[in-house]
């Protein structure tokens, strides 16, 4: 039999900074239904798209204690329902008549639940981020939670060989592309089992919420940062992924360094070292630099910029109303 011992598992509390626009709780309304109606749930995207925090927020939603799981290469199936890990050692002794001594030794492997096992036995909320770091077969052993609600154990350990899944057992997992590197193609028998929700970067107003609640600038600040993050995003030659994180650094630095958001020298460098830096090539990095600059000035016009684009637009205004004879 499994040793019974107290569980260790999660509370959350919802974060000041934990942004929910409308695009966000529909997410998360969409997601709570699923889970309640007994479906576990998959939040898949590229990194920086909010996955975890998501989970956690799903998570603290239900109103229940959490067990949370990382993705490993190394998992097998025991890492995720548990082992027989180190000796456990009984001894009797009879010593009821006194001329009698009689003493009984035996001696077993003590089985320890792993943390699957727990949330399942208890009814717990299973976060297992980024599952697909996991090899396939190490992953097998959910196959049955999910669809028949039963933890196939080793049968030494228990007498049926199996336990009943908890009714208030909940499963929320997230993952990241296949093309990602540390990835593996997970079996579609298991995908066929939760309801995938794909993430893609948030909408503009998102963002620039999230930005705001997480490094203190002002509305009009962040609505620049967001700005050159989104155009980067779109530009020619930036072929790696560009989350929220860069925009993120950006504004916690200007903040803390009391610096405007504005094509001063500082700025300018500090956008280039959180959107440019850690390119492989020197020719893309040559690009990305010269794309974060044009990108500052373009949405961080200084007094003469502003000047010499009014007087460009009179200019061509003027123009076109003495073609049409109007002066």
């Amino acid at each position: 039999m499994s040793e019974e011992r107290t569980p260790i598992v999660l509370t959350i509390d919802p974060s000041e900074s934990f942004v929910e626009t409308p695009a966000i709780k529909k997410i998360v309304d969409r997601s709570l239904s699923y889970l309640t109606a007994g479906f576990p749930i998959h939040f898949s995207g590229p990194t920086g798209t909010g996955k975890t925090t998501l989970a956690m927020h799903v998570s603290h939603k239900l109103n229940q204690a959490i067990m949370l799981m990382f993705g490993d290469e190394e998992f097998g199936t025991s890492s995720l329902v548990g082992d027989k890990l180190g000796y456990r050692k009984r001894k009797l002794i009879d010593n009821f008549i006194h001329s009698v001594l009689k003493t009984e030794e035996d001696v077993s492997q003590r089985w320890v639940d792993n943390r699957l096992t727990t949330a399942c036995k208890y009814g717990l909320t299973l976060i297992y981020d980024e599952f697909n770091r996991s090899r396939p077969e190490a992953n097998n052993a959910l196959l049955s939670v999910l669809e028949e609600g039963i933890l196939t154990l080793p049968v030494s350990e228990e007498e049926e060989g199996y336990i009943k899944v908890h009714p208030n057992f909940k499963a929320i997992f997230t993952s990241n592309p296949e093309e990602y590197a540390g990835v593996h193609k997970t079996q579609d028998a298991l995908l066929d089992r939760m309801v995938t929700i794909h993430l893609d970067y948030f909408d503009e107003e998102t963002e620039r919420a999230i930005v705001v609640a997480k490094t203190g600038i002002s509305v009009q600040e962040a609505k620049k940062i967001i700005g050159i993050l989104r155009d980067f995003r779109q530009a020619n030659g930036v072929s790696r992924p560009v989350t929220i994180r860069p925009a993120i650094l950006i504004g916690k630095v200007m903040k803390q360094q009391n610096i405007p958001v504005s094509a001063n020298p500082v700025f300018i460098d500090i956008c280039v070292d959180a959107l440019a830096s850690g390119r492989n090539h020197n020719d893309e990095a040559k690009k990305a630099v010269e794309i974060v600059i044009d990108l500052v000035q373009k949405h961080c016009p200084s007094p003469s910029q502003m000047v010499r684009n009014s007087w460009g637009r009179f200019v061509s205004k003027f123009s076109n109303q003495s073609k049409g004879g109007e002066i």
